[in-house]
């Protein structure tokens, strides 16, 4: 059974190394097959994880900003975004270094979402090839979640298997 948990060969690159810290530059590039402390899933072991509630699905593709220059009365709209079933969306904190607010923001949603459990199952992933995903997942290690788990292929591959994805809007900042 822990077979199905693990990711296929080829689902990653293991010619990528895994870095010591996180990755600070070019997020949509290959990503290693590996990360120290997590466990690497594909998609059905993604989807039994969440099928069984063994996982909460954490999204942290980010949300572009407003385009600069706009004229003035040009109305702007964020892009949708359809992620796992289920999942907190915490755009922004998938890059390498984060600002205090930008952190705070990354502990304080997963202490909620956990409801302060260190040992309850996140799930976090992007889309494939986003390094994002890989360096969110590290930084939840860092904060001492014990259950953490790394879907490099994200939304990609949730969708190409056929499986549903829904309309979500990012968990807010705290007050």
């Amino acid at each position: 059974m822990l077979a199905l948990f693990l990711a296929p060969p080829g689902a990653a690159d293991p010619a990528v190394a895994e870095p010591a810290g996180y990755r600070l530059e070019g997020y949509r590039a290959p990503v290693p097959d590996n990360l120290a402390g997590a466990t690497v899933v594909d998609t059905a072991g993604a989807a039994a994880l969440l099928d069984g509630g063994a996982a909460l699905p954490v999204d942290v593709l980010p949300r572009p900003p407003k385009p600069e220059g706009l004229r003035a009365g040009t109305i702007w709209r964020q892009p949708p975004r359809d992620n796992i079933p289920g999942s907190l969306w915490l755009p922004n904190t998938g890059y390498g270094a984060l600002s205090e607010s930008m952190a705070r923001y990354f502990r304080e949603a997963l202490a909620r979402g956990t409801g302060g459990e260190r040992d309850r199952g996140l799930l976090f992933y992007c889309l494939s090839d986003c390094w994002m995903s890989w360096n969110a997942a590290k930084r939840a290690l860092a904060l001492g979640y014990r259950r953490v788990f790394w879907y490099p292929d994200g939304t990609d591959g949730w969708s190409a298997a056929g499986l549903p994805l829904e309309r979500s809007e990012p968990v807010p900042p705290p007050e």
